[in-house]
């Protein structure tokens, strides 16, 4: 793989995982319950949901890839246009000033949030179409091993989704401290703009 598409990777991963979604509620919500410690339990749960989508997507892309370089471009092109799909929708969405998610401190509340991380990444159908859709992006399917490189871009990108979920953990608890984290909460609620 060359370094320009894996560099051009990471910055779309990167661009992708800094953008406030679902994951980041989840996570400031259990930062803001328990603290620093729930939050970054919730941000390596969702890392290992992550890390099994990104398996399913290798084997599965992997099988249409050995089946035909046809399927694989039909593959590549659909998920090109979902992407587009939820881009469309996260700016209209911004647009108009509507958000779907709520941040409730008692939803965070339990005794196993990583068990529960991990669940709520590999129980959303969406995040396996996300992988789906994303990882065929960057892959040259006439290469010699191309499930050598979907499983390396997957991992990379579990890690760079790892590490910014962290990074939200640890600004989260930072913010919530503060006398004024209710103007922080609801402008992070504003900023969730997605129809997915």
């Amino acid at each position: 793989m060359e370094l320009q598409t894996l560099l051009l990777f990471v910055i779309a991963s990167l661009s992708i995982n800094l953008i406030p979604g679902p994951d980041v509620i989840y996570i400031v919500s259990n930062t803001m319950a328990g603290k620093l410690k729930m939050g970054l339990r919730a941000a390596m749960g969702l890392g290992v949901g992550y890390f099994i989508h990104t398996l399913a997507a290798v084997f599965g892309l992997s099988a249409i890839i050995v089946s035909s370089a046809f399927a694989f471009s039909v593959v590549k092109y659909l998920g090109a246009a979902y992407l587009l799909y939820l881009g469309i929708c996260a700016l209209k969405n911004a647009y108009e000033g509507k958000s779907t998610i709520s941040v409730s401190a008692t939803d965070a509340k339990t005794k196993n949030v990583f068990k529960q991380g991990v669940m709520v990444a590999v129980l959303n159908p969406k995040v396996a179409l996300f992988f789906l859709s994303f990882l065929p992006q960057f892959i040259d399917a006439n290469t010699a091993a191309p499930e050598i490189q979907l499983l390396m871009l997957g991992v990379l990108f579990s890690v760079t989704a790892t590490v910014c979920n962290l990074s939200y953990a640890i600004a989260g608890s930072w913010l919530f401290a503060s006398s004024s984290s209710q103007r922080f909460t609801r402008g992070l609620e504003r900023r969730q703009a997605y129809c997915w």
